[in-house]
């Protein structure tokens, strides 16, 4: 049973991940390409979405919280037990799955979307003063 829990996490964690590249897409090109106006830009394309893919997953299966099913837990009572794998844990666990891989991209982007304003902003700019020095 855990082993299932497992691979429907990772296949979850894959799939949101995969759905995510599929909507930023287009705008993660179009900022990369004003910001690099070179053709290294679509490398740095496939990095970004590399990226989400191992941040989706790697936020979506929790190793950490999964091993609860497997390794016995410590009661006040002193019994040895391994929580059970019922169908409420079941959907429990896909929800987390789809709210943590989303999180993680989530943070992801927004630490990319940042760095892509302020590197947007020193284009801008370098491009007003290369256009005064044409003017003059």
């Amino acid at each position: 049973m855990f082993l299932t829990l497992l691979l429907v996490t990772f296949i979850i964690a894959i799939c949101v991940s995969f759905i995510v590249i599929k909507a930023f897409n287009s705008s993660i090109d179009n900022i990369l390409k004003r910001i690099i106006s070179d053709e290294i830009s679509s490398a740095w394309l496939k990095y970004i979405k590399f990226a989400i893919l191992v941040v989706g997953v790697s936020s979506g299966v929790r190793l950490y919280s999964l091993e609860q099913y497997i390794l016995p837990r410590h009661d006040a009572d002193k019994t040895d037990a391994v929580i059970e794998l019922t169908l409420e844990r079941w959907v429990l666990e896909v929800y987390r799955a789809i709210i943590e891989t989303l999180q993680g991209i989530a943070w992801l982007l927004f630490v990319f979307f940042v760095f892509a304003l302020i590197a947007y902003v020193i284009v801008r700019l370098s491009e007003i003063r290369h256009a005064r020095k044409d003017n003059q």
